[in-house]
């Protein structure tokens, strides 16, 4: 017999440090290593941010140093 029910592929997880918003009335969060800044503010409500550890699925980020790009495009 066939089934309806689709088999899913447990996906590993990590502890992952995260910047998380200092708002009680946000749900703000970002994983660090997506951060561009080195103390980022909410991109929701434009509070500041705290940095903690989170348990999240594994994820590369191909885009080595963020933090250290410049911002914006020069019009020269």
């Amino acid at each position: 017999m066939y089934s309806r029910k689709k088999v899913f592929e447990e996906i590993p997880e990590e502890m992952t440090a995260i910047w998380s918003c200092t708002s009680d009335d946000c749900n703000g969060w970002m994983r660090d290593n997506f951060a561009f800044e080195t103390a980022p503010t909410c991109g929701i409500c434009h509070k500041p941010m705290e940095s903690g550890m989170k348990m999240l699925p594994q994820l590369v980020n191909t885009s080595k140093d963020q933090k250290s790009t410049r911002k914006g495009v020069t019009i020269g």
